[in-house]
């Protein structure tokens, strides 16, 4: 009886990653259930990447930030809705990730990275959701002391730049500024977050993925989409 449950439960689980397994095959797909990654920041990037990998078969995903919802926050922010408003982000998240995939446990840290950053955890790899460069200077230096790679995502405007970081340091590369991005447009972060995404599920899954390695993807004066790429200096 037991072995009928498992064999269900087993195919349960084939049917829901059916397109990945394609890809990949079976025991690619299985191996995900091994991996911890934590997403910092749960905004417009940090929702559209829990979306998106959540959804995936990773194991583990620790969602950090310390904010509650704002009215102003949901139509970029896709993991919220209006009814939202005041409750802790990464909480909502955690739900609504919960709801849409029975294969991955989710856990919520309702706190700043400073305080995030003590913790003794391992990760496979961290995603930067965050808004500030300070905190981007932080997440380098805890990937760094932990030999962890990260991957760093940010967007203003109609443009956002990805970078897979492992052996460029952060710091060395941008001016670290208390600057806060102005306005933006909803389409750009999930544009952004999907290709951080990209690299996150290929990183996770063995394939090939291309580090320390710049991209800058905006839509230029004339409307075209483009994409500049700027190989990073990488520390001795």
């Amino acid at each position: 009886m037991n072995n009928q449950y498992d064999e269900e439960i087993l195919q349960k689980q084939k049917d829901y990653f059916n397109r990945q397994i394609q890809l990949w095959g079976e025991e690619t797909q299985l191996s995900l259930q091994n991996k911890k990654i934590a997403i910092i920041g749960c905004g417009g990037l940090g929702c559209s990447l829990a979306i998106a990998l959540g959804a995936s078969g990773i194991g583990q995903i620790d969602l950090v930030d310390f904010d509650t919802v704002g009215v102003h926050n949901i139509h970029r922010q896709i993991g919220f809705k209006v009814g939202d408003e005041g409750k802790p982000k990464c909480e909502v998240l955690k739900e609504l990730v919960e709801a849409r995939c029975d294969y991955v446990k989710v856990e919520a840290h309702d706190m700043d990275f400073d305080t995030f950053s003590f913790t003794n955890d391992y990760y496979d790899l961290i995603l930067d959701a965050t808004d500030n460069l300070p905190v981007r200077a932080k997440i380098n230096s805890f990937s760094k002391d932990k030999n962890i790679p990260w991957i760093y995502g940010s967007v203003e405007a109609f443009n956002g730049q990805v970078c897979f970081f492992k052996d460029a340091s952060f710091e060395a590369v941008f001016n670290v500024s208390d600057h806060k991005p102005a306005g933006i447009a909803a389409p750009i972060v999930m544009n952004i977050a999907s290709i951080q995404a990209n690299l996150a599920i290929r990183y996770l899954t063995g394939l090939p993925v291309k580090k320390d390695f710049l991209y800058y993807c905006f839509i230029n004066d004339d409307g075209i989409y483009e994409i500049q790429k700027f190989g990073l200096p990488t520390e001795d």
